[in-house]
């Protein structure tokens, strides 16, 4: 059954980052690219058989810009978030993900940044080009502040480049809570387990008095607790 679920994934993911990439050429704002990523993630969820159950809605404006700061412990992260969050979205993603034929050109061509997490210069030029799509294109980023996946589920400690991005482009950070996705899809894991990922939404958190590097730090903080603490009372 793992292997018809793989194939299944396998083709749908070739399909629709066909129509992604169609797409940039027909649309340059992406719209049409945004609404392709909302059905891919709706698809995978019903070929896996996966849930999701979203709170905090409320706290977010769908007219407005954000950076979603979340934790990563799955694959599944990124089919969650791009199910649920109601804002156009990009997200930070590694070079070597756009190597992947179709796939990965299919994110290279779109809104997502591209990131060479080896390279200072590289990263850099990301966090310019994050800024570029945020205000052109009137998108929201999502970042992974642990920087990789969790091999237990426990928020990590975060990287700075979340909260310096925050605060160069001036939008309030949603601290995003994911819990499930451990379970559903372990990191170095091909299996794929039936189950509901839980999606928490925090309140907005202001970025406007963030001015140096100490600002910075004690922001990561506010926005890691505040994580952990909507992860423990989301955790079923």
């Amino acid at each position: 059954m793992i292997y018809i679920k793989l194939l299944l994934i396998i083709l749908y993911t070739l399909l629709i980052s066909v129509f992604a990439i169609i797409s940039v050429f027909i649309d340059r704002s992406f719209t049409v690219y945004f609404w392709v990523s909302k059905i891919y993630s709706a698809g995978i969820l019903a070929i896996t058989g996966i849930k999701v159950e979203i709170t905090g809605l409320e706290n977010i404006d769908k007219n407005s810009n954000y950076v979603y700061v979340a934790n990563h412990s799955s694959q599944f992260d990124i089919t969650a978030l791009q199910y649920s969050i109601p804002n156009r979205m990009s997200m930070i993603f590694k070079r070597e993900l756009s190597r992947i034929p179709f796939f990965g050109w299919a994110l290279k061509m779109g809104p997502y940044v591209m990131i060479d997490r080896k390279s200072i210069e590289g990263a850099l030029k990301g966090i310019e080009k994050a800024k570029r799509i945020m205000r052109d294109k009137n998108y929201s980023i999502v970042v992974f502040a642990e920087g990789t996946r969790s091999l237990t589920g426990e928020v990590q400690p975060f990287k700075r480049g979340a909260f310096h991005l925050a605060a160069k482009v001036g939008y309030p950070i949603i601290p995003t809570s994911i819990v499930g996705t451990n379970k559903i899809m372990p990191k170095g894991e091909l299996k794929i387990n039936k189950g509901t990922i839980y999606v928490h939404f925090g309140a907005p958190i202001s970025t406007d008095m963030v001015k140096s590097k100490q600002d910075e730090l004690k922001l990561m903080k506010q926005v890691r607790e505040t994580i952990i603490k909507n992860i423990n009372q989301n955790s079923k």
